[in-house]
Parts: C-alpha cells; structure tokens; sequence
C-alpha cells in the first residue's frame, strides 16, 4: 500500500463527512460518507478476513483520498448524495431514477371529470385535484386504468377532444362511456355518482363499493330497469374479480415499502416490494457489481438514492440495520412531511414480509448472474482492446434513422455500468439537413446534444457512433468545435439490412479508432462487442421507434393533404366533427355534407377519395 496515501488516511480529521477515492488518473470511484472520517476511512485498509476483497481493491484501484467535512451526519449523508449524482463513480450503487413518479390524477372542480396518468416531480406541489398512487410504474397505473374504463362507464377522452365533440366516439357505442360529451341525456349527479364509485375503487375500499353498488341494483330492479340493474351486476362482478387477484400481504392497511438484499462475491441484488393499503401492488429489483461497500453503508446510501425522488411511504422494512439510520428517519420524514418509521423486522408478519423480499432479491441476482459476472470483464477488454484512455462505464450511442431524409430523427442513448440508463436518452427530429445526408444528420445531432448543459456537464467515458471513418470524423470534429476531449470516440460499421453478407462475414464488426488506418476487428464471440452491439442496436431501436411515430402521425394527415379543395381549416372542421381520420373515412356522402360548408360535390369528392383507395396514409 503506497506510504503516502495510508499517511493521508491517518490525518484525516475525526468529525462527520464525505470522502472521495480516485485512481491514478484522478477520477473519483467512490464516494462514501462517515461519522468519523479517519475510522471509517481507515477500516478499509485493515487486512482481516471480512475485507481482504476491499484491500486488494484499494491497492489496485484507488491512488488518492480527499474529504469534505461536515458539521452533522446528516448533512454528510445529503453531500454524498449529490456527489454520487455530480461524479458517477464505478463503485458507488446507483439508483437511476427518472425524477418522477406515476400517479393519477382527478379534478373533480370539473363537471364531467377524467383520469389523467400524471409523473410528478418531488416535491410538486398539489393544484386541488385527487391524487392516487404512486404506481410502482407506468404499466402498473395503465392496466388500473384499463379495468377502470371496462368496469366504470367514464370518460376517457382528453378535455380538448371532450370539448370540441359534436358526436359520440367508439366507447359510446359498446357500452364503456355515457356520451357526455355529445350532450347526451346524462346528468352530472349521475356522473359524479359514478366518479365516487372510481374513487372507492382506487382507494381500496372494495367492500364500501360493492355495498353501495349492490344497493343501487336493487333500486334498478324495483322500478323495473333491469337493463341497468344488468348493468350494475356486471360491474360488481368486475370489481369482485379485481379483488380476488390482489394478494393482501399485511393486516395493516398502510404504504409500507420492504427491501431485501443478497449479496454473492462481488455482486449483489436489492429487491423492493410496494404495499399499499395492505395490498401488494409490485416490485423491482435492482442488480449491481460493487466489490467495496460494507452492506449497512451500501444499503443506506441506495435508500438516500431511491427516496431522492420517489414516494416516501409511512413504513420501511428493512433486512438489517443501515448506517446513520436515525439521520436516514429523520431526512425521509421532512421529505415526506409527515413521520417515516424504518424498522428490522425479527418475528411476524413484518418478518415474513423481509423474508420474501429477500427470496426475491436471490432469485433476481441468479436471473442476472451472467450479466454481472461478465460485466467487469467487457469493461476492462474493451479498454484493452481499443486502447481507450478511460474505463467505459459510461457509453453513449448515437444512430440516425431515415427513409430518403424524409423525417429524419437521430437518437441518444446511454448505458451506465452495462445497463440502460433512460434518464439520459435524447431523440432529435432533425432541422437543417433536408436530403439523404447521414454525415450531416449526425453532424447535427451531436451538436444539439452536447450543446445541453445537463449532458455537457455529465460527459460519458466513451463515445460512439453509428457508421464507419466517415461518421467517426465527422463526430471528432463536432467535439472539437465544442471543445469536448475527455471522451474517447469510436464508430461501429454493421451492414444491418444486409443479412446474407453478415453471415457470410461471421458476424465481424468494424471498430474505427482516431488515428488509426484500418479498424479493430473484435471477435464475434467477445464479451466487450456483445456489449456495443447491444448499445448500438439500443440506439437504433429508439431511433426507429421515434421515427416511426413520425412517419404514423404524419399519415393522419396526408390522405386529407392529398384532396383537392382540402384546407387547413376544412380539414380541422372534419377532424372535429367526426374525431378521427378512421371516422371520416366509414362516412356516407350525406354524413360529410352535415360538417359546415362542406357541399356535395366536395363530399363526394371525400367520399371517392377513400373508398378509391386501400389505405388511409
């Protein structure tokens, strides 16, 4: 161990703060925090039989120490927080959040009020409307919703598209909406009644719901309404199915989130599960490689991650104590703005909550057991290999995606630690080149990325782009332009429409370098181009995907485009009366001429138009 970093070690000071490791080129690997900087600081270097792992670390890995000290643990804990955000150091567990979480949302100041999918920032202040949620994701909140229109005859519609209809939609039609929009007969104390029924649902009160329901349909039934009394049973009938598939787990009707953790070697796996209202409504786990951090310390400072920005329940469980869990409390709790308890459960239902967790945990970790032992080693081979100056733990990609420069867009994806961080992904519908120019396309792309501040202040350790010498030159000479030089830059060359010829090729990727004539031929079977091509073809499915929502939205409109005595304005005249290009398209001749100054021939001219033609784009 180099005599003057133990040195360094022994003259750190005993009060609270933040310590950064950084290798020999001076970049920070990890970040950790301490009550006492000197003890903690110095346990790593203690060569005993729990952390010979960590020695062996430190001696190949880290060549300096700084520390900030802190007048309190618990500012040491919010600086280590922000200075894992500021540096991204390879060895800190990182939670990538999205700054955001999914709720729905309710305005009942309106009178035909609907359910809008909201992502709220923390700390976002209310407006008035009910809230419900977090969901434990967007997929969580859009199947709740789903069984929401298919059991609750409510409006689904946005409020531009409510207020512009002047007749019902498909929903209105098979039974799943009341036509409010259309000015059919629905009074809004009928509608509201239907809107208490939702929120019953969406606050779990099941049986409140189903008591009133039930009622209801005896009322139907006396005054002989039996379609609607039909209609009611249906909906009980849902909603007791919906019951039946919700596992209660805890008696406790509360927000409780449970961790569970499992370690193996270096890697390891963190697993949450998310109860609400007693019920069990989902789950993640998360896999790192971190061969440094001591559990509690590693464990606390993901809690300070995860809760950054996501919703902060009443109760955590957790496995085992974590450092500083008193300043954890009382960091969580002004975060929240109501008390936040942490507990170690050891007997009951609480216990047996943490247990599963951790089942879940393990069983995560050998789901991704490959991935994280193979991880380290793509790292340190595409190093190698390509004789990169930095380590890639960060890699963005950049692809473009057109048909003839017709509604060309360009991607932006980055990959930290071998997995994709979605923060961080860009797409770009390009500006200022309007023909088949991919040089230029990319030219601008890059440009528009690294001139965001955000990005520029958070640079990856590799760049690369898609396409061979001429893409690679022409993204070193964007980066020069914006002074970026810290990246190292690559191009990966696949012939991706041409699938004979890469099997005849054997799969072999080009890798073009600066400075070198010909490019780097990795084997097909290297775990350090498994990893690029995965980025790569990660950039180019975001590519495709935006392009693709181009090319469809852009086809709304072109069938109309192509009509002659079809403008703007009679175009917007049809879309608002019939809701929809499909609509237009079924309409009779007669049906076109009710839209306002639309006479027959030009109705007829419509009418041939679509029925002459296969398809609508």
């Amino acid at each position: 161990m180099d005599l003057d970093l133990m040195d360094k070690v022994e003259r750190l000071p005993k009060s609270p703060g933040v310590y950064l490791m950084k290798n020999k080129g001076g970049k920070v690997v990890y970040v950790g925090k301490a009550k006492e900087l000197r003890n903690r600081v110095r346990s790593y270097f203690r060569d005993s039989g729990d952390n010979r792992l960590q020695v062996r670390f430190l001696r190949s890995n880290v060549a300096d120490i700084d520390f900030i000290a802190t007048d309190t643990e618990k500012e040491a804990l919010i600086l280590e927080n922000n200075l894992i955000k500021q540096y991204q150091p390879r060895y800190n567990v990182k939670f990538k959040d999205d700054k955001t979480y999914v709720s729905l949302r309710l305005d009942l100041r309106k009178p035909f009020p609907r359910l809008s999918i909201v992502r709220l920032p923390k700390g976002a202040k209310k407006d008035g409307c009910l809230y419900f949620g977090p969901y434990s994701s967007a997929r969580a909140v859009r199947e709740t919703l789903r069984i929401i229109y298919r059991t609750f005859p409510i409006r689904s519609c946005t409020d531009t598209v409510f207020s512009q209809r002047d007749r019902p939609c498909l929903y209105y039609q098979i039974g799943q909406c009341l036509g409010a929009c259309a000015g059919k007969e629905i009074k809004e104390e009928e509608y509201r009644q239907l809107i208490d029924q939702v929120i019953l649902f969406l606050q779990g009160q099941n049986e409140e719901l189903i008591r009133i329901l039930k009622k209801k349909m005896e009322e139907e039934s006396r005054k002989l309404n039996f379609e609607e009394a039909n209609r009611i049973y249906n909906r009980i009938q849902a909603v007791e199915k919906t019951i039946e598939r919700q596992k209660v787990v805890s008696s406790q009707l509360k927000d409780i989130d449970i961790f569970g953790f499992y370690r193996e070697g270096k890697a390891l796996a963190i697993q949450r599960l998310h109860i609400r209202h007693g019920k069990l409504v989902g789950g993640k786990a998360d896999t790192f490689v971190q061969p440094l951090t001591p559990a509690p310390e590693l464990l606390s400072s993901f809690l300070n991650q995860y809760y950054g920005s996501s919703y902060i329940p009443e109760e955590i469980y957790l496995p085992f104590l974590v450092e500083g869990s008193g300043v954890l409390v009382e960091i969580l709790s002004e975060r929240r703005g109501s008390k936040v308890q942490i507990l170690c459960p050891q007997k009951g239902e609480k216990r047996q909550l943490v247990l599963m967790a951790g089942k879940n945990a393990k069983m995560a970790f050998q789901k991704d057991q490959g991935n994280l032992e193979s991880y380290p080693d793509q790292l340190d081979e595409l190093q190698k290999k390509l004789s990169l100056h930095n380590l890639p733990v960060k890699i963005e990609c950049f692809d473009i995606s057109n048909i003839g420069g017709n509604q060309a867009v360009g991607s932006a994806v980055r990959f930290i630690q071998g997995t994709p961080d979605k923060q961080w992904y860009r797409r770009y519908r390009i500006k200022t080149v309007h023909q088949a120019d991919d040089y230029g396309m990319m030219a601008e792309v890059l440009e528009r990325h690294y001139r965001q501040a955000s990005v520029a202040e958070n640079l990856p350790d590799l760049i690369m782009v898609d396409g061979g010498k001429g893409q690679l030159n022409i993204a070193r000479d964007i980066l020069d332009k914006l002074a970026i030089h810290t990246p190292d830059l690559i191009s990966l060359a696949k012939a991706r429409d041409d699938r004979l010829r890469a099997r005849k090729s054997k799969g072999e990727e080009k890798v073009y370098l600066l400075g070198r004539k010909n490019p780097v031929i990795l084997s097909r079977r290297s775990p350090a181009l498994f990893l690029l091509q995965q980025i790569r073809d990660e950039a180019h499915r975001f590519a495709i995907s935006y392009h693709k929502k181009i090319r469809e939205k852009e086809g709304l409109y072109s069938s109309l485009d192509d009509i002659p005595g079809i403008g703007p304005r009679r175009k917007q005249q049809l879309l608002k009366h019939f809701g929809s290009l499909d609509r237009i398209a079924e309409a009779t001749v007669e049906e076109l001429q009710a839209v306002s100054k639309l006479n027959k021939g030009l109705a007829q001219e419509i009418f041939n138009f679509f029925h002459g033609n296969k398809g609508l784009g």
